[in-house]
């Protein structure tokens, strides 16, 4: 997936990886972007000689990746993930670079705060979920919910899992077996189009409880059992997610109605997402 996305006034071409569930930016658009430069392939090239000489890691970041160039035709450009453009916005002696290097020094802080007391994190996350608009109650809820999946991935990195592909594939299991769809259908269910939303962020009271209760589940089965590798973590996931799974079709044949939502909290301002969120509570209960 190609696309174009503003950075200020300028366009910045970007990629979206399937595989590492990530966005790809053109390294010679950032540039441009923050510097005065008539070349800016030259500049790019320039500046990435001189981070070699200097032994910086940040080139490492780069990979060739095709985009529409001007001409139309898709051509291969040096690009970077976030955590790569990043670094290199470090590395441009640019006034235009000045703020993003300020933004970055703030952000470096905060998360060394956070390290050093985790309840600021917390914190910071609930003002970032109440300006977007959601309810405490279901901040509280997503909140577990990110608890409840955090135990879960620390206990996939002791019995051999890796991140990324390998949790994706484990989750698509626990979900299937949850909610009868993978992650990709249900957000396809709830409009969710961009890469970058978070189904999660998106889901009802029920689908988070659902969800906890799977990932939740396959936790403990994994840790009852020992298991250890891909082949014995699908099994469990599977096992945990049907549990979940059962829970929710006795809700749903008591109730007569489908625990999994088309509702999304996107593009909506501030008073109609409480409005939805309400409207959600009140149809669950």
């Amino acid at each position: 997936m190609n696309t174009i996305k503003l950075f200020q006034s300028a366009k910045i071409r970007s990629v979206w990886n399937e595989e590492e569930q990530q966005w790809y930016f053109s390294v010679v658009d950032i540039v441009g972007a923050l510097t005065d430069s008539s070349d800016n392939r030259k500049y790019w090239n320039k500046l990435k000689q001189r981070l070699k000489e200097e032994g910086s890691e940040t080139v490492t970041f780069c990979h060739q990746l095709k985009m529409p160039a001007s001409d139309g035709k898709m051509r291969k450009t040096d690009a970077a993930n976030t955590k790569g453009i990043l670094r290199i916005i470090q590395s441009i002696p640019s006034p235009k670079a000045e703020p993003f290097k300020q933004w970055l020094a703030q952000v470096g802080s905060e998360r060394i705060e956070e390290i050093e007391n985790p309840e600021l994190a917390q914190t910071r996350m609930r003002e970032l979920y109440r300006a977007k608009g959601y309810s405490d109650e279901w901040i509280a809820r997503r909140e577990r919910g990110i608890a409840v999946r955090d135990t879960l991935t620390d206990e996939w990195k002791k019995r051999g899992i890796k991140e990324g592909k390998e949790y994706a594939i484990l989750t698509a299991e626990i979900s299937k077996a949850t909610f009868g769809i993978t992650p990709s259908q249900h957000k396809k269910i709830k409009s969710l189009d961009r890469p970058s939303e978070n189904l999660r962020d998106h889901m009802t009271d029920l689908e988070l409880l659902f969800t906890a209760l799977g990932e939740a589940s396959t936790t403990e089965i994994a840790k009852t059992h020992d298991v250890y590798g891909m082949t014995q973590n699908v099994s469990a996931a599977q096992a945990g997610g049907k549990i979940a799974g059962d829970a929710r079709a006795a809700l749903e044949a008591k109730t007569g109605r489908n625990v999994v939502s088309p509702s999304n909290y996107k593009d909506l301002p501030e008073a109609e997402v409480r409005k939805l969120i309400k409207a959600n509570a009140n149809e669950e209960k």
